[in-house]
């Protein structure tokens, strides 16, 4: 049987090197001005134009309850796209910056250990080692689902509220 091996681009987000699976990847742009949406969740920054296409910007770091960071030359947003004819997504996500490319063979990739329900694992489609880091692998599909990447906690919704 053929080992099927995936490519990842992998970027920095405070320190931590993740990958996403290349063939989800439209585009890398540096980060550039945006239009700014009334009554959105912090981590949406706002939306692009791009060749008509309007893009919504989601800060990674923001969405997965890091620390915010100051935009720079360094930052950019990379254009995400699922290639689903039936209900196609769009995202940029604004990263640190971007690392490399790399190939994982399916034996590579380790599940994500399981945290129950204290972390939101929804993401992460697993590890791999290279050299002697780790990268963290997400998973194209809830990255690229409406449900899991606009979900908000009811937590913050009943905080909104109140």
């Amino acid at each position: 049987m053929m080992e099927t091996e995936q490519e990842y681009l992998t970027f920095m987000l405070q320190g931590e090197e993740f990958g996403v699976d290349i063939l989800c990847v439209q585009e890398i742009r540096v980060w550039s001005a945006l239009t700014e949406l009334p009554n959105k969740p912090a981590y949406i920054k706002g939306v692009i134009n791009l060749r008509g296409v309007i893009i919504p910007i989601i800060d990674l770091r923001l969405r997965f309850g890091k620390e915010p960071l100051e935009y720079n030359e360094q930052t950019v947003t990379i254009i995400l796209s699922n290639h689903d004819k039936q209900n196609p997504m769009v995202v940029g996500i604004v990263v640190d910056a971007v690392s490399e490319v790399y190939k994982f063979n399916s034996r590579a990739i380790r599940p994500a250990p399981s945290f129950g329900h204290v972390v939101d694992n929804c993401f992460l489609k697993g590890l791999a080692s290279i050299e002697d880091k780790l990268i963290i692998l997400l998973d194209s599909k809830t990255l690229l689902d409406h449900e899991e990447l606009y979900r908000m906690e009811k937590v913050a919704l009943d905080q909104v509220e109140a």
